[in-house]
């Protein structure tokens, strides 16, 4: 069988060397030229070359050598390099339903500005332009300029095929994601992906211990990110994680999540006077009723928010039986801005959990990343796509002093 992973010319393995040196400093940062000899496997002399080659192509700079870095006992001061992080930045853009958020990174990782802004609109156009907007803002708040970006990366709430493409079956999703690569034409490459799937990166890369889960968006809508042995699910239109079976399951009957649900139901028992005096609830007017508010009165004893929490828990245990049903899932993470104050719902959730289904029932968990865990994987994306193909890039040169 023919290797594809041998150089077949002097030009290929000067390639490959470079790549390998590349991804080292991506990922060390600062490094010694023994550093990265012991990470590639890679001569001193290549070493050396490709680092030479790399610091004028902008991608790493020459640090001052062990000697100077107090680092020097005898023999030859090894030569020391560090990441021009700052050579590429990666835009990470959660555009969800009601809120657009965006925040700019450098090639660490490092996050150097943040903008949000309320979407209030559905309306394709509309959308497009505000989120333009938003990113402009976050770019202007970092100083950075638009061929200074590698990559935009878009997260949006409906399903994207492998072309960052969505299904034309419902208006909803063409909305949801109205082509953002026509928007940022002027900003490199740009990248959309579902917002499930990029919560599920997020999880992965700070750290759940599970390889086989389910990142669980439970704000307006249910949506999951797929994790299966290490692996994000996405089938051939980008639908694995879209929740539209729980239209069919009893005791669920549709996608509406915990946020939604869980605001609703406060105010329908406003509005129907089952809020008895002195409860929490009924002293919050309705138009600030919010499921974060339900779940923390919850917490604090109120009757009328722990009934909305049986029902929620109760449903979100049906959600986690399903996908542990279908795809032996060790872990479900209620991910999103209601994750934060869910821990009622959760724990109600795993109760019925343990007394309605047969074992094993995955665990329950709330993600720690809250309303960040869409654009931290955006970012994750953004940045594992430079890992994976970085001369694919073109690195910002230093500015020279001036004369």
């Amino acid at each position: 069988m023919e290797r594809t992973d041998v150089a077949t010319s002097p030009q290929l393995l000067r390639r490959m060397n470079k790549v390998a040196i590349v991804r080292y400093a991506l990922e060390a940062e600062a490094f010694r030229a023994v550093d990265a000899m012991a990470a590639t496997g890679l001569t001193r002399s290549t070493v050396l070359g490709v680092c030479d080659e790399l610091v004028v192509q902008g991608w790493i700079e020459e640090m001052g050598d062990s000697r100077e870095a107090g680092e020097y006992s005898k023999g030859r001061p090894a030569r020391r390099y560090r990441l021009r992080a700052e050579a590429g930045h990666i835009v990470a853009v959660d555009a969800g339903h009601h809120t657009v958020t965006a925040v700019v990174a450098d090639l660490s990782g490092t996050i150097l500005a943040r903008t949000a802004h309320t979407l209030a609109t559905e309306d394709a156009q509309d959308r497009r332009v505000i989120v333009r907007a938003t990113v402009d803002g976050a770019l202007a708040e970092a100083g950075v300029l638009p061929a200074e970006i590698f990559l935009v990366v878009v997260g949006v709430p409906a399903p994207v095929d492998e072309f960052g493409r969505s299904p034309e079956s419902t208006a909803f999703w063409g909305n949801m994601n109205p082509d953002f690569p026509t928007v940022f034409a002027d900003y490199g490459r740009t990248v959309v992906d579902n917002d499930a799937n990029l919560a599920a990166l997020a999880e992965q890369a700070h750290g759940t211990d599970a390889s086989t889960f389910a990142a669980l968006l439970s704000g307006e809508r249910f949506g999951a990110g797929l994790v299966v042995d290490g692996k994000l699910l996405r089938g051939p239109r980008g639908g694995a994680g879209e929740m539209r079976l729980l239209g069919v399951v009893e005791g669920v009957g549709s996608a509406d999540g915990l946020g939604l649900l869980g605001r609703e139901w406060a105010v329908a028992a406003s509005k129907a006077g089952a809020l008895a005096p002195g409860s929490i609830l009924a002293g919050i007017p309705r138009a600030q009723l919010s499921a974060e508010k339900v779940f923390d009165a919850a917490a604090a004893g109120d009757k009328a928010a722990l009934t909305i929490v049986d029902r929620l828990g109760e449903r979100l245990a049906r959600v986690a039986h399903v996908l542990a049903s279908l795809l032996d899932v060790e872990k479900v993470i209620v991910a999103g801005a209601v994750a934060a104050a869910a821990e009622p719902v959760l724990t109600r959730a795993a109760a019925f959990l343990a007394t309605s289904f047969e074992a094993p029932a995955p665990v329950l968990a709330a993600s720690t990343l809250g309303a960040d865990g869409v654009v931290l994987g955006a970012l994750e994306c953004g940045l594992s796509m430079v890992r994976s193909q970085p001369l694919s890039f073109d690195p910002r040169l230093p500015e020279l002093p001036s004369a």
